[in-house]
Order: C-alpha cells, then sequence, then structure tokens
C-alpha cells in the first residue's frame, strides 16, 4: 500500500518516486507545529499517534539542512526536523476542483503571527549561519589536509561523470551475476596448463560487455594488456557488499514501516568452508500479508555466549532493526546445535520479554525435539537417516530397487507397501511420524542396500556400492535399532500434537488447549518407566532378531569399562540409562521452555478468528489474554468494547456471510479498518513463528534459500551473491550503490592502473 504526502497540493506517493516518506512525530510539540504549518484545517482534531500512523510528509517539504544520513543506506530527520516548504496557492487556479486535503484559512492575526514567526526564524539561522562561519574561520588554521567546510552540490566533471559511469557499469555486471547465480571465479588456476591465463567470470563478463559496444568499459580498458585484471578482488568484495546491504535495505525499509516483526533461523550452512546462520525476517507489509524474507547470512560461533552478542549486535546496529518490536523468534537447528540457539534464545529473553521463543511452523514438532535431544547415539542416527534418504533420492534406479524389494517384504499388506513407496519418494525425513516410518522400512532398507553391494554386475557404480556397503552396515547396528524404536514410541506421545501445530489456524487454538495432557501423559510414562522401557526394548530385540542383529551392549561402553565391567548391567538397563529417561526428561523440559506460559496466551488470543468463535460458540475472552500486547494497541482502553462488537458483527452474520478461517482472511476484510485493536492484535498473533504462513507466494524466501543452497557448490557460495539470487525481484538503485560506494572509498574512484591476474606474470612484451 503506497504513502501518500499529507501536504496540501502535493500529489506524490511513495510508488512513484524515489522520495523519502517521514511519519509525523509523536512528541505533542513538535507534531503541532507539523500541523500548522501544514494548514489542513481536518489534522488538527487528531492525536499526535494517529497522525504517526496514518500520514506522512515527502522529503520535498524540508530544507535539505533538515535531512541527514544516518547510514548511506538510510534517509533520516534531524530531530527539530520542521517542514517550511509548502504550495498553498495552486489549487486558487482551479477553484471548481474537488481538494481531499482543504487548505484552512488563516485569519489576520495568525497571518501576522506566522509572518512574525518566519521573520524570527530567518534571524536565526542567519545568526547561526554567522556563528558558524565564524567558528570555520577561527578553525581553519591553514592546516593542510584539514577538513574544509561542507559547499553545496556542483555540476560533475567530466572525468567525474565517467567514473560514475564507469561504477555503475560494473554494479551492473555484479547485480547480473549475483540474480543469475554465477559465481564470481571462473577456471581454477590448479587445472589450467603453465602459461596458460584463463579470466574469471567477472572479468568475462567485462570483455563481454565491452565487445557489445559499451563505450564507457572500452575507454576505460582499451589499453589494459589482456591478462591484468580490471577490478581487483578486494574491490568486487567492497561493491558486492554496497550491493548486499542496498538491497537487504528494501526489505528492512518495509520491517520497520511495519513496526512488529520476528526473528527465524534456519540450520547453520557451509558458505566456502566457513559456517553461517541463515536469518529471515517475518512481517506484515502494507498489503495486510505475512511475508518471510531471507534478510542475509551470520557467520556461526562456537561460543554460544559470543554467538548471541553478535547476533543481536547485526540484527540492531548493523541491520538497523528495533530488537523492542520483535514479538517472536524461532530456530531452525541441526542436531548438535540446538542447545547453542537456546542460549541465544534466551539472552534475547531477557533483554526482550516479548520476543517470545516458539516453534518454527515449517519445521515438524517431533524431527525438531529429536534434533535437540542431547544425546549422542540420537544425533548419530538422525545423520544415518539423512544419509539413506540422500543417497536414494540421488538415484532413480536405486528407489526402483527399493520398490521392488518393499512389495516383496509387504507381498501380504499391499496397501501398507503402496503407501510406503509414495513416502519413499517424499522428505520423509521431516514427517512428524519420521521413526515410525523408519521402523516399517528398515527391513527393506536393509535388504535393498545388501542387494547392491553383493551384485556382482556392473549395474551400480563403486559410489553406490561403497555407500550402500557402510549405510547397511549402519542400518545392522544394535545401538541404531534400539534408539529408533524408542525415539519412535516417546515421540509417539507429541505426534498429534505437533501435527495440530502445523494445521489450520483452529487446529492451532485447541492444540495449545491440549498441552497439559500431553506433558501429563510423558510425566506418566517417567513414572513408570521400567514397564515402558521393557515393551520398547522387547520390540528393538524383535526387529533386530527379524534382521539377523547380535543383541549386545555397544563396544564403545565396553571398551570404556577396562575390565571393569559389571555383570549385573544388561543391554536393557543400559539403554534405559542412557537414552530412555534423558530423552524424556528433556523433551518434557523442552515442551514447557517453548510453550512458555507467554507463549500460550498468544496462542489463545487465536479464538480472535471468526471461525474459531464460531467453534467456541462465541463464547471467548480475548480480553484475558491479550494483556501481554497492550502496549501494542492503538486504543487499549476500547478494546472490551471493540471485542463485544467483533464477536456480535460475526454471531449475528447473514447466513450466505462465512466466517473467515484463517487471520490472512480476517486481516483482508473490507470493514477491518472499524476494529483497529483486533487488527493489531491479529497482526502480532500471525508473526509468531508457529504461525504458517497461510498464502504460500508470500512465503517463497526460505524455499529460495533452500533451492541457492542446494544448486550451489559449497566452494562456491558467497553470502553477497546470496542475497541477490534469493532475492532478484526486489528493486535496486544504481545511482545508490554508485554514490555510497564513492563516499566509503573516494581513494578508490580515481582511475588506478588494472591490477596484475594471480593466474599468470606480468611481462614487458604485455
Amino acid at each position: 500500500m503506497p504513502n501518500f504526502c499529507a501536504a496540501p497540493n502535493c500529489t506524490r506517493k511513495s510508488t512513484q518516486s524515489d522520495l523519502a516518506f517521514f511519519r509525523f512525530p509523536r512528541d505533542p510539540a513538535r507534531c503541532q507545529r507539523w500541523v500548522e504549518n501544514c494548514r489542513r484545517a481536518d489534522l488538527e482534531d487528531k492525536t499526535p499517534d494517529q497522525l504517526n500512523k496514518h500520514y506522512r510528509l515527502c522529503a520535498k517539504h524540508f530544507e535539505t539542512s533538515m535531512i541527514c544520513r544516518s547510514s548511506p543506506y538510510r534517509t533520516v530527520l534531524r530531530d527539530n526536523a520542521v517542514p517550511t516548504i509548502f504550495d498553498l496557492t495552486s489549487h486558487l487556479n482551479n477553484p471548481h476542483s474537488r481538494h481531499r486535503k482543504r487548505i484552512k484559512e488563516l485569519s489576520e492575526d495568525e497571518i501576522r503571527t506566522l509572518k512574525q514567526q518566519k521573520i524570527d526564524q530567518d534571524f536565526e539561522r542567519k545568526q547561526a549561519t554567522q556563528e558558524s562561519n565564524e567558528n570555520n574561520e577561527q578553525n581553519t588554521v591553514s592546516e593542510e589536509g584539514g577538513e574544509e567546510q561542507e559547499e553545496e552540490a556542483v555540476p560533475l566533471t567530466l572525468e567525474e561523470r565517467e567514473n560514475k559511469d564507469y561504477l555503475k557499469s560494473l554494479f551492473e555486471i555484479l547485480i547480473l551475476m549475483g540474480k543469475q547465480n554465477i559465481p564470481l571465479d571462473g577456471h581454477n588456476v590448479d587445472e589450467l596448463p603453465e602459461g596458460i591465463f584463463a579470466s574469471d567470470n567477472f572479468q568475462a563478463l567485462l570483455e563481454y560487455r565491452i565487445n557489445g559496444g559499451d563505450e564507457v568499459l572500452r575507454k576505460r580498458f582499451e589499453m589494459t594488456a589482456v591478462n591484468l585484471e580490471y577490478c581487483s578482488k578486494t574491490q568486487q568484495k567492497q561493491m558486492l557488499e554496497i550491493c548486499e546491504n542496498c538491497v537487504r535495505e528494501e526489505t528492512l525499509r518495509e520491517v520497520r514501516d511495519s513496526h512488529f516483526f520476528s526473528i527465524v533461523t534456519d540450520e547453520v550452512v557451509d558458505i566456502a568452508g566457513e559456517e553461517h546462520l541463515p536469518v529471515l525476517v517475518r512481517f506484515v507489509d502494507d498489503s495486510h500479508n505475512l511475508r518471510e524474507e531471507f534478510i542475509g547470512f551470520l557467520p556461526y560461533e562456537a561460543d554460544p555466549e559470543i554467538l548471541a552478542v553478535k547476533f543481536h549486535a547485526t540484527i540492531t546496529e548493523k541491520w538497523g532493526l528495533n530488537m523492542e518490536y520483535c514479538r517472536g523468534q524461532a530456530y531452525i537447528v541441526s542436531s548438535g546445535f540446538a542447545s547453542k540457539m537456546k542460549v541465544v534464545a534466551t539472552r534475547l529473553l531477557e533483554k526482550y520479554p516479548q520476543a517470545v521463543y516458539t516453534l518454527c511452523s515449517s519445521c515438524a514438532l517431533n524431527v525438531w525435539l529429536a534434533k535437540s535431544v542431547p544425546v549422542v547415539g540420537v544425533s548419530i542416527a538422525l545423520g544415518t537417516i539423512e544419509e539413506v534418504c540422500c543417497l536414494f533420492n540421488q538415484s532413480p534406479q536405486l528407489l526402483v530397487e527399493l520398490d521392488n524389494t518393499i512389495s516383496a517384504v509387504f507381498q501380504d499388506n499391499d496397501e501398507k507397501g503402496n503407501e510406503l513407496k509414495k513416502i519413499c519418494r517424499s522428505q520423509w525425513t521431516c514427517r512428524h511420524d519420521t521413526f515410525e516410518v523408519l521402523v516399517d522400512l528398515l527391513q527393506a532398507l536393509v535388504l535393498c542396500l545388501d542387494a547392491v553391494t553383493s551384485d556382482l554386475s556392473d549395474r551400480w557404480n563403486n559410489f553406490i556400492v561403497g555407500r550402500a556397503f557402510v549405510l547397511s552396515s549402519a542400518l545392522t547396528d544394535f545401538d541404531f535399532i534400539v534408539t529408533i524404536v524408542i525415539m519412535k514410541n516417546i515421540l509417539s506421545f507429541t505426534r498429534a500434537f505437533g501435527k495440530n501445530l502445523q494445521g489450520q489456524t483452529s487446529d492451532v487454538f485447541f492444540a495449545a488447549g491440549s498441552l497439559t495432557a500431553v506433558l501429563h501423559s510423558l510425566n506418566e510414562v517417567m513414572e513408570n518407566i521400567e514397564v515402558y522401557h521393557e515393551f520398547w526394548f522387547e520390540e528393538a530385540t524383535s526387529l533386530a532378531t527379524k534382521l539377523d542383529v547380535q543383541i549386545k551392549l555397544p563396544g564403545k561402553f565396553r571398551r570404556a569399562q577396562q575390565g571393569n565391567f559389571d555383570p549385573d548391567m544388561t543391554s536393557e538397563n543400559y539403554y534405559k540409562e542412557i537414552l530412555s529417561v534423558p530423552t524424556i526428561e528433556h523433551i518434557i523440559q523442552e515442551l514447557k521452555d517453548i510453550f512458555s506460559e507467554q507463549h500460550l496466551k498468544a496462542l489463545k488470543c487465536l479464538s480472535l478468528v471468526p471461525s474459531v468463535m464460531g467453534q467456541l460458540k462465541f463464547n471467548t475472552s480475548e480480553e484475558h489474554h491479550a494483556d501481554m500486547f497492550k502496549n501494542d494497541l492503538p486504543n487499549p482502553d476500547t478494546l472490551s468494547a471493540e471485542l463485544h462488537c467483533w464477536r456480535i458483527k460475526w454471531k449475528h452474520r447473514g447466513k450466505d456471510i462465512e466466517l473467515p478461517a484463517t487471520i490472512y482472511e480476517a486481516l483482508h476484510l473490507p470493514d477491518i479498518k472499524f476494529f483497529p485493536n483486533v487488527y493489531a492484535l491479529l497482526k502480532v498473533l500471525c508473526l509468531l513463528p508457529v504461525m504458517k504462513v497461510e498464502n504460500e507466494k508470500y512465503g517463497i524466501g526460505r524455499r529460495r534459500l533452500k533451492a541457492y543452497l542446494k544448486n550451489t557448490l559449497t566452494e562456491q557460495r558467497s553470502s553477497n551473491l546470496a542475497l541477490l539470487n534469493i532475492n532478484f525481484d526486489i528493486k535496486h538503485d544504481l545511482d545508490l550503490m554508485v554514490d555510497t560506494y564513492i563516499k566509503l572509498y573516494p581513494d578508490k574512484v580515481e582511475f588506478q592502473d588494472c591490477i596484475p591476474s594471480n593466474n599468470s606474470e606480468v611481462t614487458d612484451d604485455a
């Protein structure tokens, strides 16, 4: 939704101009001066909060001295800025026209007052200028290299224009490489015969553009030796950082305009040999759409305390987001990283209590819980499962072999066999019932992998045969078998609960109410662990017997005893103490942490959604749970009355009117503007990471991130190019990028000799 300028006779809006638009200040005295200068009578009876929320003025109404940039990417007003430039007469040329922004007619006394204010302001400005000039004269004590007083913009010289055009061409090439996912480097030097020079991808595109008729580049490089770099690696990196920051700033600007947001991270990834944490942000845009956008990578730190500090600093200082407006945080983690990310969440909660720590809607609860279990055997089992899934997905021929094996194993149960075949062709490692599926598939997987390793024909390549042998051995280890069976049984108590959390809005609402029952069941299992574990271990031994696997204690445990082996230590007791008990204790505590009292209160507010309200027979009490969001409401004093009207509206609706079933549908109701508190509550609720993005086209940030990681070799990944590739549809301002580069690196704007390439030595003949 575009921002319109509130000034009379000004028709500018944000979609038609690159001008900055500024909110009315919340400070009553300063806001009053803005309103008086606007000369709009209809704004005088509005509060500063209403003006701040609904009205904007474009930069054309402020003196240049009132506008500054806090960074190369952000335009802001000075603290004392007041608009003074207005067109108050052009409407008189057409007296019959209709004006939405009617200009207030002033009395003679008001005119005299304004004139006197203008005279006083001019006098103060002249006096301040005179004092400034005197100070400058005193400070400019013939010191070479001293800072000169800023002068007004002067026309660019021919050389400066050529430099800007040259930089713009370089930026265009870098943006193209980012959007098309073209790595900067080309051939590896080690792969080339001695004495052979080959351009990297950046230089090759420069040459292609020169040959295509780019006169700016041709003029710059026509006298350059062919084995010289046109742009150094350092300069490429600097320009890429500017591209990344400018593109990111477009998204962050929308986030700031929306005020409230949530932070979500994905699994740690390898970027050119270094671990990074992908960061996404959730917010509701001007069109009332919940969006989840990728905003960059954060270098991963092994020390969780250092990671927490750097995470906070990056979001607040480098990216300029105010964490006071953060209303949710979620972390999707790989095995072994969960405890560290939990420290990050805890540190942020200590500073910002309203940044509710939740599950992420894109991750199944059971998968998330399994990855967070601090038991080495569980982490090893999860890694093995991923490798098995990856191997079969890499080879369609291997999947066909698995289908045939499943048909043979389940020949007496075709329905079960067909269901498993279908599951095998999906991302079954991300399901709520992953361990249940694996237990059912285990025999077929082992038989299939054994058949591959024993096949003496040339049907399978060496890689597949080697991986099949290793994975078959891992799947037939008793430690693996007992781990997946116990995990299957423990997570069965949370499976339905987790599935509902990824369901419709009503499912999430009622799931929040069922948490007590889930915890009660797990506590009952803990109290009777001897009985439950006996049944689980018996199931594991039965499966092991079917696969002809020996039931024994792990070799690493026996070796650690070094002759001090306790004869009373049985396999059953060992796995109870080392696996069953710590896993159940951890899951109970993790559920309590992730579904805190604050989180549950927020989910209870989902009864605001009309379909949920209808299922509750319109007997709801959201105001008791909405206290935590009181400061986020535009008119908290009228909340109770507004909620009553909201319930009455839907309770007495027409017979042909369906109840909106999601927050997305409720936010897009034509009359939602008449319920400002309800709108504010729904907007904050949908930001919770546990709520799924209803409209898939606004949740593409994560899918594009996965596609980039899948399609790009690890050594060719770049955090800068990744942001350009994932956000390829975000507009970019080349002039801003060029100006930013000139300001940050003024010493590199002058013409520099090209730099010798690392691929070969430069000779005098060149």
